[in-house]
């Protein structure tokens, strides 16, 4: 498989530099699903476009048997591109800098890989908008596509994410939680503003109230997370005030949140707005809007052997790692809780090369590292539905 891959490079290539030359943003991925129905319908391969609002499901296999999903995320970010390379960002604003135009491509290169196979069973295919982005109504494109029923009936679904800190040729599986809980607060402390220098003693200075309320928010994790539970907390926005004389009437915070288990997930919500309300002991009060994000993602063990020992027969032992949890999000998790499944990391990073880290303007990888994508993807599915996994 591994082979076969390889000898898709050219081709791969190409493709991953059309969807690089031509980002769009989350549920605007219009010319990236054209170009993947395209390419399906240039190998015969059934599918559906329209799937959570600009999604494409593919199918291979008849049917009768198991059933395995692979997902890959198709849209960019808007960042304006820096990398000065030939197949840049004719987008501006708009730029591909968390390579998820190497998972479509891989994925393409899965139904290319997997096209002249009988399969006894079932490999659904699942070209996800929106990663990146929710819509007004808080969906992503896993919740479109899990609405849309794609994943219905699957018994397990596998994805794939590029890692620039990992050396290409390399991947890294781990079992259990690999990506975080993500929420974020916008908060505002409330108070009564007045004349800073001639009549404190007027107002209820928020900007006083927000002293103890940072440090009650800073002390959670050390006072209020079990040691061994990952948890963050994060100001990221302090605002309050315009001149140096005039108490303002509040203060705004916005703060993300990260966790593992659900349990410390409502904790840390629930710790953040106890702090908040020392504002009301202080003669104020305070206001507190939630987003929730993604749920953690969790890889199931049983899946991730799957993974872990097809990438052993392909690339060798010692170029699979497991690696520790990230703090970072991904609504592939969405799809995990709904079915069960495990997502695997590439190595991109080509050893001699400046490493160029996801959401960064001068993202680049090495495509030499697609075809290894491809063909564990498809070998671990191809396996599965054949009932050499277990």
């Amino acid at each position: 498989m591994l082979e076969r891959a390889q000898e898709l490079y050219p081709v791969l290539s190409h493709l991953r530099r059309t969807i690089h030359q031509n980002p769009e943003l989350s549920f605007n991925e219009h010319k990236t699903a054209a170009l993947v129905s395209e390419t399906l319908t240039s190998l015969g391969v059934k599918h559906k476009k329209g799937v959570g609002i600009t999604g494409v499901l593919a199918t291979l296999g008849n049917g009768n048997g198991p059933k395995i999903g692979i997902r890959a995320d198709m849209d960019a970010l808007p960042i304006n591109e820096l990398t000065g390379k030939p197949y840049a960002s004719q987008n501006p604003g708009k730029m591909h800098a968390c390579g998820h135009d190497s998972h479509t491509t891989m994925l393409m290169g899965v139904a290319m890989l997997l096209n002249e196979e009988t399969i006894n069973g079932e490999i659904r295919l699942l070209f996800q908008p929106s990663e990146e982005a929710q819509d007004a109504e808080g969906q992503s494109g896993a919740t479109r596509m899990i609405d849309d029923k794609a994943i219905e009936g699957l018994d397990a679904v596998i994805s794939i994410h590029v890692d620039p800190s990992l050396e290409s040729g390399k991947i890294g599986i781990k079992d259990g939680f690999v990506l975080a809980n993500v929420d974020s607060i916008a908060a505002k402390i409330k108070g009564k503003g007045g004349h800073g220098g001639a009549g404190p003693h007027l107002t209820r200075d928020p900007i006083f109230m927000a002293a103890p309320i940072l440090t009650a928010i800073y002390g959670i994790i050390s006072r209020r997370v079990k040691p061994t539970e990952p948890a963050v907390v994060s100001i990221g926005r302090l605002s309050g005030g315009s001149v140096s004389n005039v108490i303002p009437n509040d203060v705004e915070l916005d703060l993300t949140l990260r966790s593992a288990s659900d349990d410390v997930r409502e904790l840390l919500l629930k710790e953040v707005e106890a702090a908040l309300s020392i504002s009301r002991a202080l003669g104020g009060d305070y206001e507190m809007k939630i987003q929730r994000g993604y749920p953690a993602l969790y890889n199931d063990p049983k899946i991730s052997s799957w993974i872990r020992e097809t990438a052993k027969d392909l690339i060798g032992a010692e170029n699979v790692v497991s690696g520790e949890m990230s703090m970072g999000g991904e609504d592939f998790s969405y799809m995990t809780r709904a079915s069960q499944g495990a997502m695997m990391r590439l190595g991109t990073w080509e050893k001699g090369q400046p490493q160029r880290f996801l959401h960064h303007a001068e993202f680049d990888m090495d495509e030499g590292a697609m075809p290894i994508g491809a063909a564990i993807l498809a070998e671990t599915a191809l396996k599965f539905v054949r009932g050499e996994l277990s």
